[in-house]
């Protein structure tokens, strides 16, 4: 059951607790941030605050994020992600660093910040200080870092690069855990990082999934130190990422 809350003038969240969404309404269109998983039934969600046409742009592929987008069709997602889709009806359009969103009053800019998956972006409304961080930037985590389409060294090449940002975000509202979060976080996330690639962190095991987990001062990540992330030609492993 999705619990829409009003956050901010012609800003929601749509949270079934366990993944949230962001649906901005304007006057001729929404604008949707993910889509859930299948059964969140984002799109009934969606249709209950707004009959507009509905744009949707993506954070990432993971499947909690995509699930529900059977119900709308299409969406714009970083290439590098295009493979994590599984339902091959949806028409998938590409998202790159730079693309601007304008909406209800919001303007959002794509960043692309790749690390949690190969295909990672955030959104960033400079005016309002608003950054929608997707999985890569959360209080206190776990942070989703094994599989192949994960790398942690360009995981951690972003939050340097999101950490250019922090004098002008004032509120990050991410996708999972805690919301809203301050700008101190994605410094928090990156030193926590940092310490799990220079081996500071210790691992235990998970029970079910096929990783450990690592607990910082501030960021638990699960991750698996055998992980090679495949390399794409958007991304390759361990490239560095134009700075803002």
């Amino acid at each position: 059951m999705i619990k829409t809350t009003l956050f901010m003038e012609n800003f929601y969240i749509l949270d079934d607790e366990r993944v949230r969404q962001f649906l901005i309404t304007g006057e001729d269109k929404a604008l949707l941030i993910d889509t859930g998983f299948e059964d969140s039934h984002v799109y009934e969600a969606v249709r209950q605050i707004t009959n507009l046409p509905v744009e949707v742009i993506m954070t990432h592929g993971d499947m909690d994020h995509t699930g529900g987008l059977s119900d709308f069709g299409a969406c714009r997602l970083h290439r590098a992600d295009w493979h994590l889709v599984k339902d091959k009806t949806i028409r998938l359009e590409p998202l790159s660093e730079g693309d601007a969103f304008q909406c209800g009053g919001y303007c959002l800019r794509t960043i692309e910040i790749p690390g949690h998956t190969l295909g990672s972006t955030a959104f960033f409304d400079e005016d309002k200080g608003l950054l929608l961080s997707g999985d890569s930037v959360q209080k206190p985590g776990p942070i989703y870092m094994f599989g192949d389409w994960r790398s942690l060294d360009l995981y951690i090449e972003s939050q340097k690069k999101l950490l250019e940002l922090k004098d002008r975000v004032k509120t990050i509202l991410p996708c999972h855990h805690e919301y809203p979060i301050g700008p101190e976080y994605i410094e928090y996330n990156l030193k926590d990082a940092e310490a799990l690639k220079n081996g500071e962190l210790t691992g235990e095991r998970h029970p079910y999934l096929p990783c450990s987990s690592f607990k910082g001062l501030w960021t638990e990540f699960y991750y698996d130190k055998s992980n090679t992330p495949l390399q794409t030609a958007e991304h390759p492993a361990g490239s560095r990422k134009e700075r803002l």
